[in-house]
This record gives C-alpha cells, sequence and structure tokens, in this order.
C-alpha cells in the first residue's frame, strides 16, 4: 500500500506529537528558575524542562486540526493518551526486576528518574484531555466563525484558553485534591494558585511565540506539499450559498 501525501504528514505530526508528549512526561521531573520581574515584584518561578517538549503537542494539535478537522486531532488526542498509558505501564513493570550490581542505573536511580507516581500520572491525564479537546473545539469554533480566516486567532486563542484548564486543572487536582482524598495534607489553595498562575504565564508566552511557526507550517504544508486545509465548519446560519457551502473553502491567514 502506498500511502497519499495527506497520510503520510498525518503519519509524521502524530509520531513527533506522541514522542513530544511521551518525552515531556519524562523529563518533567526537572526544573530551573526563571528569574520574573511582575508589576514591581521580582521572583524566581520554577520551569519544568517538560516545557521543550510539550509546546510542541499545542502546536501538532492545531496544525493536525487544521489540515485533518476535529476528528483527526481527536484521534490524535486518544493516540496520545493510550500511547500515555501503554508507557506508564512498561515504566512500572521496568522497576520490578532488581537491578545486577554493574548495572548503568541503580534501582534507586532507575526508579528516581524513570517512576511516575499513580496519582501525578491520572492528575496529568484528566489534565490534558479537558485541555486538548477544548482546544480542539475552540480551534474549530474560531474557523467556522471566521470562515478560515485569522490563523493566529483560532490557533494562538485557543492554545491561550485551553492551556488556562489543562494548568490549574493537574495543580488542583495533584497538590489540593488528591491529598485531601487519600488523608494527606494537602497545599494550601493560595499556594497551589499561585504555582499555578506562575506555570501559566510561562505558557502563555510560549503559544504567543509560538505563533510564527504556526503560519511557517501552515505555508509548508499547503505551498510545500499541496495539501489544502480541512474545510471550515458549517454554521447552520450560514447561506447555503457561501464558500464553505460549496466546497470550495477560503485559505485566509
Amino acid at each position: 500500500m502506498v500511502l497519499t501525501r495527506q497520510q503520510q504528514l498525518y503519519t509524521y505530526l502524530s509520531g513527533i506529537f506522541v514522542a513530544a508528549l511521551i518525552l515531556g512526561d519524562l523529563t518533567g521531573g526537572k526544573a530551573f528558575g526563571v528569574d520574573v520581574h511582575l508589576f514591581g515584584l521580582r521572583y524566581q518561578q520554577p520551569v519544568s524542562v517538560g516545557m521543550f517538549a510539550f509546546p510542541i503537542t499545542f502546536l501538532l494539535t492545531d496544525i493536525v486540526n487544521e489540515f485533518y478537522g476535529v476528528k483527526g486531532a481527536r484521534f490524535l488526542t486518544l493516540l496520545g493518551m493510550w500511547m500515555a498509558v501503554f508507557s506508564y505501564i512498561v515504566l512500572n513493570i521496568s522497576q520490578l526486576p532488581a537491578a545486577i550490581p554493574n548495572s548503568f542505573y541503580t534501582d534507586a536511580e532507575f526508579n528516581k528518574v524513570f517512576g511516575i507516581g499513580g496519582k501525578l500520572f491520572v492528575a496529568s491525564i484528566i489534565a490534558y484531555l479537558c485541555g486538548q479537546f477544548l482546544d480542539i473545539h475552540l480551534f474549530a469554533f474560531s474557523k467556522a466563525l471566521t470562515r478560515s480566516r485569522h490563523l493566529w486567532l483560532r490557533a494562538t486563542g485557543s492554545t491561550v484558553a485551553s492551556q488556562v484548564v489543562d494548568t490549574f486543572v493537574i495543580n488542583y487536582l495533584f497538590w489540593y485534591v488528591f491529598p485531601a482524598v487519600g488523608n494527606a495534607e494537602p497545599r494550601p489553595l493560595g499556594w497551589v494558585t499561585s504555582k499555578a498562575v506562575g506555570e501559566y504565564l510561562i505558557k502563555l508566552l510560549v503559544a504567543i511565540a509560538l505563533t510564527p511557526a504556526i503560519y511557517a507550517l501552515h505555508q509548508l504544508v499547503v505551498h510545500r506539499l499541496g495539501i489544502q486545509p480541512y474545510p471550515h465548519p458549517v454554521r447552520a446560519s450560514a447561506s447555503a450559498a457561501s464558500p464553505a457551502a460549496s466546497g470550495k473553502t477560503p485559505v485566509g491567514l
């Protein structure tokens, strides 16, 4: 079977998406400090090195949504979820055998680097699904509303909104809800909120910085690969004579 260009592109985008998602999870335990100067306040915001990989997933979700529609983006999201579940299972099984004396990693080193706690994993999956599905549907809504114009609005806007949900859901679940359910001492709400706000501001800057990359990828796919964007959804109030209804979708940037 020979894959079409559309199928080849989707396969590559899916592979990169899954790799970025898994790498973000595996490297997320290391943090570095970013000096923040905001409204006269100066403090150091801890940032996970997972931020080197996770923004790629934001970018690819929007590119897939642009060229393969909502169904294509949903499939990509569920693929990422199941690959994350698979990776979690394999990593936990890998911790069971005892390391031999000349192993490159000792048990403690391996488990510390690759061990992902159940609560963190569940919180991250819930946040991931909430953020992804919100991003997908906001993108599609904006695309229909603008009739495929203003790529920056649907791409950056959907990411900015969805990352509010993603960031706050994982922080509140992991640091406040799950400890309380498990009869542990939850972190103060003020601390959790402050942490989530700081992380979101970093993600906001990253989302804005990725806007030129969205345009560059869009141009590459359309003009070098010859693949046209997926037609925007037609709202019920749209005229039957509109370009979208006739199957001729304007590609406005």
